[in-house]
């Protein structure tokens, strides 16, 4: 297996996905294998960050104390280009069918990816 390509994980601004060289599967979270058919090599791979958002809901009531600033703050789900779709935070307004593009953002201690939409 190939050294792992650094993520928003792991600090780096950067979303990583994995497509297995045997059978085409895209998968975002890292795995040692590929969930579809088995393969124990999928290969790492920087996505673009652009996507469209799926779904939408704003969070008006803090999970945990260090997220109690950020309240309230926008969760989507975005259909990433690349075929895989991820959680991430998302700007005020976002809709539905929106075309987005990734950044990253502080969020209660943590760098994360934050949607905005795409002009």
């Amino acid at each position: 297996m190939s050294e792992r390509l650094a993520g928003w994980t792991m600090g780096e601004q950067a979303v990583i996905f994995q497509t297995c060289s045997g059978c085409g599967h895209v998968q975002y979270f890292h795995r040692a294998f590929c969930a579809a058919c088995g393969d124990s090599n999928p290969r790492e791979q920087r996505a673009s960050g652009k996507g469209t958002v799926y779904a939408t809901s704003l969070v008006c009531r803090a999970a945990t104390p260090e997220a109690r600033a950020h309240v309230p703050y926008n969760i989507v789900l975005v259909d990433c280009a690349e075929g895989f779709r991820m959680m991430a935070h998302g700007e005020d307004g976002l809709a539905i069918g929106d075309s987005v593009i990734a950044g990253f953002k502080p969020f209660a201690g943590k760098l994360v990816p934050f949607f905005a939409k795409q002009k």
